[in-house]
């Protein structure tokens, strides 16, 4: 394992995030035994960075990784982010960075957590309804009352952090980023690392396309890629093509395509961490070496050339998958 300051932030973290959206439903039926193994198996490999979040579930992500980390938590070398801001709503969600959500949702999330401080706070998703000044107060309040320790936002653009850094500091940045997505290259990268600011991307295998092992027909009914139209028609055949090329092109390195595909963000000078999700041990650990691939100028050109014809695509939003 590979590890790295992040950002300015001073937190030394492991290059490879162990990510939980998978634990709060939204890929189906959590095996909370595999969870809990997959988990422990990170910090054998060496991770010492996860990521969760209140809208996984609404406690059941942050409760099932404090569980899983038992008395580790509480390391100084473990650092656990969480973000805040999205709440239920009827049979979906809405998104909501008011100052009372926040103080309540932080609140909830050292309970869920069992922590006396967050290590990472992040504002999940911009809310268009609530002034970035509020929502900065809010989180500048509770980072001076110790509740959190380090503030930053996950799925904001440059505009959004401009916004929000007026009333509090924007440390981190959690984007999705990976071969079939790659527009924060044009705009969002350069000014995170001009201004130190610690990037976390998540999604590095594209929801699964990227795993090596994807099969559209094994979704379970309740997972949301099967009604993504990125999951479907034409589209994924011709990514899945581009996936079979990737597949070679690593094995003739004596890699994985997830390996390879998570060492390409990486590769960005950027990209602080890569954040990545596992419902078994065997996932995280077949993960890991990719912070260990140095990728060569040659090898991004051909990466490149590989991913020409393939289609970019977008992920889910909060709204999208309630």
């Amino acid at each position: 394992m590979r590890y790295v300051e992040l950002g300015e932030t001073g937190l030394r973290v492991s290059r490879i995030c162990f990510g939980t959206w998978q634990f709060g439903g939204d890929w189906g039926a959590v095996e909370r035994d595999d969870a809990k193994a997959a988990v422990r198996a990170a910090l054998d490999a060496g991770v010492t960075l996860f990521d969760t979040a209140q809208g996984y579930g609404f406690g059941q992500s942050e409760s099932l990784l404090a569980e899983a980390l038992g008395p580790d938590i509480h390391r100084d070398d473990v650092i656990v982010g969480t973000k805040g801001g999205l709440r239920p709503e009827g049979d979906g969600i809405e998104r909501d960075a008011s100052r009372a959500f926040l103080r309540d949702g932080v609140e909830e999330s050292l309970r869920h957590l069992g922590v006396e401080a967050i290590d990472l706070y992040q504002v999940h998703w911009p809310d268009p309804d609530v002034p970035f000044e509020e929502t900065g107060e809010a989180l500048a309040e509770l980072k001076r009352e110790g509740k959190i320790r380090h503030v930053g936002v996950s799925n904001f653009d440059v505009e959004e952090m401009e916004e929000l850094s007026r009333s509090v500091e924007v440390e981190t940045l959690q984007p999705p980023y990976h071969l079939f997505r790659r527009e924060i290259e044009e705009d969002v990268l350069p000014w995170c690392r001009e201004r130190g600011v610690g990037v976390l991307v998540y999604g590095p295998l594209a929801h699964g396309l990227l795993s090596g092992s994807f099969d559209r027909g094994r979704l379970a009914p309740d997972d949301w890629r099967r009604e993504h139209p990125m999951f479907q028609g034409e589209e994924l055949e011709r990514n899945m093509r581009a996936v079979e090329e990737l597949k070679r092109f690593a094995a003739e390195r004596g890699w994985t395509v997830a390996q390879l595909a998570v060492a390409w963000t990486l590769a960005n000078p950027a990209v602080h961490v890569s954040i990545v999700g596992a419902r078994r041990p065997s996932h995280i650990e077949g993960v890991v070496p990719a912070a260990e691939i140095e990728l060569s100028e040659h090898d991004l050109a051909e990466i490149d050339r590989v991913m020409e014809p393939a289609v970019q695509v977008a992920g889910p939003t909060p709204e999208g998958i309630g």
